[in-house]
């Protein structure tokens, strides 16, 4: 199961998923992602209820966050790939 939901706060686009984030969901988090960058905000992921995640989708993290997308991770699984993916300190919503 995956799931992508979009929220727009006032200083920020959050993109929240959940589920198993694999390679077959990499175009849909892309296009979610383009889509709230034309809004000109900072974007943040937030790895909610994430399961696992697979070579595919930790490139794709990986990307995002060098084009200074931040993730945000909740739990220990998600927290650990937050941390070993872009280096960022945790932080919780």
């Amino acid at each position: 199961m995956f799931r992508i939901s979009r929220s727009e706060e006032q200083s920020r686009t959050v993109i929240t998923i959940d589920g198993q984030l694999s390679g077959d969901c990499r175009g849909v988090v892309e296009t979610v992602c383009d889509q709230a960058a034309s809004g000109g905000k900072p974007i943040h992921i937030f790895l909610r209820h994430v399961s696992t995640v697979d070579q595919a989708g930790c490139s794709l993290l990986r990307r995002l966050a060098a084009r200074g997308v931040r993730l945000l991770g909740r739990g220990v699984y998600a927290s650990y790939l937050v941390r070993t993916l872009s280096g960022q300190p945790v932080e919780k919503l």
